[in-house]
């Protein structure tokens, strides 16, 4: 397994942080870091520089990040797999062998995976329709994504949901519908203050989704009754093939609240994005209310599949992006400066990535398409189906 794969290289660690702005420049001088500890459980000091986050009505959280080695291997396993991934999707889709829509994270790794770093089972996950980082972070396997992709009867949804529904333990979807997960959101971070239980609902939206009514309804519903929500707004610059400055009067995303207060995170980072995602579960659990939160990010390929992504940008912007501001090659980078790990070890996880991926299309295009008879299962709750529901035609009727 990769994370056993990872465990492997853990005889040294240190790391060091990059700042707010999407930029790999990072300070690698020792007063950021504490001695690193020979053993791979043991925790890390790593301040992050200021300008990893922004505030609005909140002080922002303590800079200082207390991590293993262990950890940090495994968000770098993480990120190297899903890109992996998320490539083998891209092959996938231009061999037609996924059809329809086919939305991929490249670039967005650290928002899933420093999230997911942060919090446990406990707390839930809701998000649109960019999720297969998310699926595979909440313990989806990457053979289920690919053969839920390819619409084959061992993907996660039994092949019936695509690109845009998957579901995982505690992670709620991969939503079709933009911005309609967000109230979902609310409603879920409802059901957990009702029962008492004592953790947090992260409800994700992109920018293009982030001037909708029904996100301020649920900012204000949350709000009233000081529920145990995070609003994400995953920006990363462009809802479709517009780019923020031109849909939103306001691009600062995390003070859109008004009454719920903000912090605006670089989401390219994903030290940044773990802390930020502690904060904010400390925050919420205790009672203080919601929050909004900004993660700045960049995906590298368009919209979906169909859009080229490069008719409302250039070329140079996209290679710009991928040369200073790559969340893996920037974990890669204050890994290999601070002595994390060494350059084959790093690539001997890589290598292992690549060998789990491709096995894992193997056996996701050997996977059978699903019975015609699989249509009909899980759309009611068992034992509160109606006597019959019919097809795509009044004539396919299924009767119970």
């Amino acid at each position: 397994m990769l994370r056993t794969a990872a465990a492997r290289f853990l005889a040294n660690a240190t790391t060091a942080p990059k700042p707010f702005l999407p930029v790999r420049a990072f300070s690698s001088s020792a007063s950021s870091w504490m001695a690193a500890p020979t053993d791979a459980s043991e925790k890390l000091t790593i301040t992050l520089p200021e300008s990893s986050f922004d505030m609005f009505k909140a002080d922002a959280p303590n800079l200082d990040v207390e991590i293993s080695k262990e950890q940090l291997m495994d968000m770098y396993t993480k990120m190297t797999t899903m890109r992996r991934m998320e490539m083998a999707a891209d092959g996938l889709y231009k061999a037609k062998k996924i059809r329809g829509f086919c939305h991929l994270c490249n670039g967005q790794e650290a928002v899933s995976v420093g999230m997911e770093s942060a919090i446990t089972l406990a707390d839930q996950v809701i998000t649109a329709y960019r999720c297969h980082g998310f699926t595979y972070v909440r313990g989806g396997s990457i053979k289920s994504i690919l053969a839920e992709l390819m619409g084959r009867k061992d993907g996660i949804s039994k092949g019936k949901g695509g690109s845009m529904h998957m579901f995982a333990p505690s992670f709620f979807g991969g939503n079709g519908i933009v911005g309609a997960q967000v109230p979902l959101g609310a409603g879920m971070a409802f059901a957990q203050k009702y029962l008492g239980n004592e953790s947090v609902t992260f409800a994700l939206y992109g920018d293009g989704a982030s001037n909708q009514g029904q996100v301020f309804e649920a900012f204000n519903m949350a709000k009233l009754w000081d529920l145990p929500c995070v609003f994400v707004c995953e920006n990363n610059k462009y809802g479709m093939g517009t780019s923020a400055n031109r849909s939103s009067a306001s691009t600062l995303y995390h003070t859109r609240g008004d009454y719920i207060p903000g912090i605006r995170v670089n989401g390219m980072d994903v030290l940044a994005v773990y802390r930020a995602c502690q904060w904010a579960k400390e925050w919420t659990t205790s009672g203080k209310g919601p929050l909004v939160m900004e993660l700045t990010t960049y995906r590298y390929g368009g919209h979906s599949m169909s859009d080229p992504g490069t008719t409302y940008r250039t070329r140079e912007e996209i290679q710009h992006m991928r040369s200073t501001a790559d969340p893996i090659q920037g974990l890669k980078a204050r890994l290999l400066d601070l002595g994390v790990a060494t350059e084959e070890q790093l690539k001997a996880i890589d290598k292992e990535a690549r060998k789990i991926v491709d096995q894992a299309v193997k056996e996701a295009e050997a996977s059978p398409e699903p019975d015609m008879k699989e249509f009909y299962t899980q759309v009611y709750i068992e034992g509160s189906e109606p006597k019959s529901i019919r097809g795509r035609e009044p004539g396919e009727t299924k009767y119970f």
